[in-house]
């Protein structure tokens, strides 16, 4: 019984999750094909029994035919979640969106993962000022971002009413692209990576995915623990990177494949190590190789820095090659 109960709740926990990160009412139909995707098979039939419950507990907010939204209180109990399903929720994220990925280099098109960030319309053209330094000077995944006015959507995201929403390419993408050419990747922390005559040096903190309920990334930024400004202008700061494993054997094909995503302007790697060898003070397993990606919200952490209010969803969702422009467009 108890189990059945734990069960029921981490299903409503899941649309609630599903709830959040929409503006506008949804539907039990594309509830059932969002939690599809994340492994929860569940019918609309079954989608509606569970959200007549959040209404009777509050959660959620009936808005007649087009759906629910989460109201106040489901969003407090998402922050309070079951302990056990949010340890690890940041290494079960990057598996589904690896998975998600679909980018086809040789046509270029296909599904790319994206961060998303909100900034108010009075301090965007700040915000680009800032960040054009740091695109500029290559900290990042690629050049190529998506823009949504209010009312807009990227991806599955719909920008709220007075925010101007920027979406950066994340570093799965690196995972997704190796996933799809057979090549296991162990996504193992995310860290801030001290730079010195613009290379890197040593990682001065670390936080490893599967013990995290939060994006380090958003944690990083948050508590400004970077200096991404003044590594983009001198070489020397401390940005946001990711630390990954693949085996040894699959080097030379990690090496291919992230050398046809250059190609693309998908250019994630900062640098490969050699087997079984420590990379950037990070020890590495035995036949394993150690690879360091770096952080797509490194411009964004740039406009923090700069104390432009900036609202971040890292690794939120995936979006359409083709939908993506360079950021020097959208600076004209």
């Amino acid at each position: 019984m108890g189990f059945e109960i734990q069960d029921v709740e981490r299903k409503i926990i899941a649309i609630l999750r599903i709830l959040s990160q929409s503006s506008e009412p949804v539907g039990a139909r594309v509830i059932s094909h969002s939690l599809k995707e994340q492994g929860i098979e569940l019918s609309e039939r079954a989608v509606r029994y569970h959200l007549k419950l959040m209404d009777e507990r509050g959660f959620t907010q009936s808005v007649g035919r087009d759906g629910r939204l989460i109201t106040q209180l489901g969003r407090e109990e998402l922050e309070s979640a079951l302990v056990s399903d949010k340890v690890g929720f940041v290494a079960s994220k990057i598996e589904l969106l690896a998975y998600q990925t679909d980018f086809d280099v040789d046509k270029c098109q296909g599904k790319v993962p994206v961060n998303i960030s909100f900034f108010s319309q009075r301090q965007f053209r700040k915000a680009l000022e800032v960040m054009k330094e740091a695109f500029q000077a290559r900290l990042c995944v690629s050049e190529l971002v998506a823009v949504a006015r209010e009312g807009e959507k990227l991806g599955e995201i719909t920008a709220p009413e007075g925010r101007i929403g920027l979406a950066t390419v994340c570093s799965i993408i690196v995972n997704g692209a190796l996933l799809k050419a057979g090549v296991p990747m162990n996504s193992k922390f995310g860290g801030i990576l001290q730079i010195k005559n613009h290379k890197p040096l040593r990682f001065v903190e670390l936080i490893q995915y599967s013990g995290s309920s939060l994006d380090p990334s958003e944690i990083f930024i948050t508590s400004r623990m970077t200096s991404v400004g003044r590594a983009a202008k001198e070489g020397q700061g401390r940005i946001l990177a990711n630390f990954r494993e693949i085996p040894a054997l699959c080097q030379s094909t990690a090496e291919r494949v992230i050398a046809d995503l250059k190609r693309a302007d998908l250019d994630g790697l900062i640098t490969m190590g050699e087997i079984g060898k420590p990379v950037c003070g990070v020890p590495v397993e035995v036949n394993k190789v150690g690879i360091i990606l770096i952080g797509g919200l490194n411009p964004v952490a740039a406009a923090a820095e700069a104390g432009i209010e900036v609202e971040n969803h890292a690794m939120n969702t995936v979006m359409e090659y083709q939908e993506l422009i360079k950021f020097s467009e959208v600076m004209k």
